[in-house]
Formats: structure tokens, C-alpha cells, sequence
């Protein structure tokens, strides 16, 4: 049996965590599918060679690369960030080029909630950077991305989570919150999103060998 033809898209996907694990992927994927890629991701000067080979990959593709080294959790920087993409946008004549938005942000606290001695437990700001980080910000993304006119019907937005979000595992409770969260933010996303023609979806890809899977004990 012959396979089937390669699946060939047009325009721009924004990573968020594109410097690794999913992320990473996802971005020379959807690469070699024919989409351009924004990427945003935050690393300092010690991994910036491997976000140098990424993109390096990406252009030896055809496509363009546009990476932002940059907190996505950073409302400043979110909005920054959103600002050059509509510009790069409107420069290139493609406004609502915008075809996909993967959140893959892997970044939070892990810690108990209840510990011995109580100071080592997890405290309120570990908890809303958290929840910030893994799950708000995709609402944020979403509202920047949409309201600004850069994605427009035909979107597809996803977002990472994993069977963590209900389940028990030691050190994990932020974590967990935050992909239950996350995946309820998808969903309020998709009743929303639909009347634009918009779909938003969370992705459970199962354990996988990445950076974040390794952090947690």
C-alpha cells in the first residue's frame, strides 16, 4: 500500500515552549507540513545552541523562524511578543494567517501541600506561578491571538496535558491543579471559539521522554 500524501498546510503556527520536548517537535512538524513558525520559549544562554538548531532546521525547511526569547507568562511580554507577530503578519500581506497555537508550557512547582516541616510546602506564589504559567496563560494567548485578528476562522488551538490533571502523585498536587484547569479552560475556549469557527482541543500524548518529565521525582 502506498502511503498517503504528505498533509500540506499554509501559513504561521505559534509555539508556546518551543525550545523543547513537544514543543520542539511539534515546531519542525508542523514545519515540514509548510507552516512558518513563531516561536516563544525561555532559555538562558547555556541551551540557546539547541534554539539555535531548531530554528536552523526550520529554515533549512523553507520556512520562516520567528523566536522570541521571552517569560509567555509575562503579560508585558505577551503583549510584546503579540505586536511584532502582527506586524510580521501585516508586512508579509497574510493578517489572520495565524493556523495554530500549541501550548506547551512545562514550567511549575512541584512540592508538597501539606509538609514536614510546614515551611518547605508549597507556597501561595509557587502555587499562581503554577497555574499561571500551565494554565491561565493559554486564555491569555488565546484573547491576544484571536483579538488581534491573527487567527481567524479554520484556527485549530491545542494545548498539552496528561493523565497528572486526575490523578494522586507525591509533589504533584500543583501541577495537577494546573492541567485540570487547563483542560477546563479548553473547554470554555472551544464554546466560545466555535461561532468564529475556532476549535480548541487538549492533547494527552501519553508519558513521554521529555526535559519536564524528567523534573518530576
Amino acid at each position: 500500500m502506498a502511503d498517503a500524501d504528505p498533509i500540506r498546510l499554509h501559513g504561521w503556527a505559534l509555539v508556546l515552549g518551543a525550545s523543547s520536548g513537544f514543543g520542539e517537535a511539534t515546531s519542525l512538524a508542523l514545519a515540514r507540513a509548510g507552516l512558518h513558525i513563531f516561536g516563544v520559549h525561555l532559555d538562558r544562554k547555556a541551551t540557546l545552541p539547541n534554539v539555535e538548531r531548531i530554528t536552523g532546521q526550520i529554515r533549512a525547511l523553507g520556512r520562516e523562524a520567528r523566536f522570541f526569547n521571552a517569560n509567555a507568562a509575562d503579560a508585558e511580554k505577551r503583549t510584546e511578543v503579540a505586536a511584532e507577530m502582527q506586524r510580521v503578519l501585516e508586512e508579509r500581506g497574510e493578517p489572520g494567517a495565524l493556523r495554530v497555537l500549541l501550548h506547551s508550557l512545562a514550567f511549575g512547582t512541584l512540592k508538597l501541600y501539606v509538609a514536614e516541616p510546614m515551611k518547605d510546602a508549597v507556597t501561595q506564589a509557587q502555587m499562581d506561578m503554577t497555574l499561571d504559567v500551565m494554565a491561565h496563560s493559554l486564555v491569555y494567548w488565546t484573547q491576544e491571538v484571536v483579538g488581534r485578528g491573527l487567527m481567524g476562522r479554520g484556527g485549530r488551538i491545542y494545548a498539552m496535558t496528561s493523565s497528572g490533571g486526575a490523578r494522586v502523585l507525591p509533589h504533584y498536587g500543583p501541577v495537577s491543579a494546573a492541567k485540570a484547569a487547563l483542560e477546563s479552560h479548553v473547554r470554555q475556549l472551544a464554546s466560545e471559539l466555535a461561532p468564529r469557527g475556532i476549535t480548541a482541543n487538549s492533547i494527552r500524548a501519553g508519558v513521554t521522554d521529555t526535559p519536564a518529565l524528567q523534573k518530576i521525582p
